[in-house]
C-alpha cells in the first residue's frame, strides 16, 4: 500500500501536520488565496484534499459554498464536527482526487499544502489536473501551493527534526532521486515510548514543468508566484504557487 492510501499514516502523523499554528494560519492563507484569485464575492469552491477542513472552514465562514474532498474518513468526520461547532455548512465528499469530477461546478479549486504530486505514475498527476479542469466553470481559477524542486534545492537538508507543542517529535531523513524528479523521506514519529515509521515520497516539479503540464492539459493563462502573497518566483521564492485559469 502506498503511503498516501494508508489511513494509519494520516492518523498517526496528523497531529504534527495540523498543529494549532496551522489552524491559526488558515484565515490568513485564505485571504491571500482570494486576493490571488481576484475573488471578492462568495462563490462555489472545491477544496481538493481538504483534510480536516482548515481552509474549507475559513471559506465557509466567509459565506462561500464549499465542497471538501478527501479520501480519509477521520478527516472528513473532524471537518464535519468543526463545521457544526462553528455553525457553518460544508459539503464533504469522500473520494480519491484521481476520480473526483463534477462537470462545470466550481468557480475556484484549491490544492494547498503540497496536496498534489503523490503518484508514481505521472499520468495520474495529469488525470488530477484534467479532473479539476472539467470541474471548473469557464473562467474558473485553480490555485496550487506546494514545494517545488527549485525551492527545495535552495533549502534542502538531508536530515532534521521538529517537536510539536504536545511533545511529539518528528524526524525526517530525505533522499532526492530520479535526477531531481522524486523525493523519498523516512518519517519517524516519537510519541512517548511509541515509535511510528513510514516512507513518504512524491514527485518534484519545477515551476516551468508544472506550468507546461497545466497548459498541455488545457488550462488557459497560468501565472506563477513564489508565495501566497503573490511575490515573484525567483531565488527568494518560499513555495511554488500557481494560478491557472480555465
Amino acid at each position: 500500500m502506498k503511503w498516501h492510501d494508508d489511513d494509519s499514516f494520516w492518523q498517526n502523523f496528523a497531529p504534527t501536520m495540523f498543529t494549532s499554528e496551522q489552524w491559526e494560519s488558515a484565515e490568513i492563507e485564505i485571504t491571500q488565496v482570494l486576493t490571488l484569485a481576484d475573488i471578492a464575492e462568495p462563490c462555489d469552491v472545491l477544496d481538493l484534499c481538504c483534510g480536516p477542513g482548515r481552509h474549507s472552514l475559513a471559506l465557509a465562514e466567509r459565506g462561500f459554498r464549499v465542497t471538501g474532498v478527501d479520501r480519509m474518513t477521520a478527516f472528513l468526520d473532524e471537518a464535519r464536527e468543526r463545521a457544526a461547532a462553528a455553525g457553518v455548512e460544508l459539503r464533504l465528499v469522500q473520494e480519491d482526487m484521481r476520480r473526483f469530477v463534477e462537470e462545470n461546478s466550481f468557480d475556484l479549486t484549491l490544492s494547498l499544502f503540497t496536496s498534489f504530486s503523490y503518484f508514481a505514475d505521472p499520468a495520474e498527476d495529469r488525470q488530477v489536473l484534467a479532473n479539476v479542469l472539467r470541474s471548473l466553470r469557464p473562467g474558473g481559477k485553480f490555485i496550487i501551493e506546494m514545494m517545488s524542486k527549485e525551492v527545495l534545492a535552495h533549502i534542502f537538508r538531508e536530515r532534521d527534526w521538529r517537536e510539536t507543542d504536545d511533545g511529539l517529535i518528528v524526524v525526517e531523513h530525505r533522499e532526492v532521486m530520479q535526477d531531481w524528479g522524486w523525493i523519498r523521506s523516512k518519517w519517524i514519529l516519537l510519541k512517548g515510548n511509541e515509535r511510528y515509521e513510514t516512507i513518504v515520497e512524491h514527485r518534484l516539479y519545477s515551476a516551468v514543468e508544472l506550468k507546461t503540464l497545466l497548459l498541455d492539459v488545457g488550462f488557459g493563462a497560468v501565472k506563477v508566484f513564489g508565495n501566497l502573497d503573490g511575490g515573484p518566483y525567483n531565488h527568494n521564492a518560499q513555495r511554488l504557487v500557481i494560478v491557472a485559469t480555465k
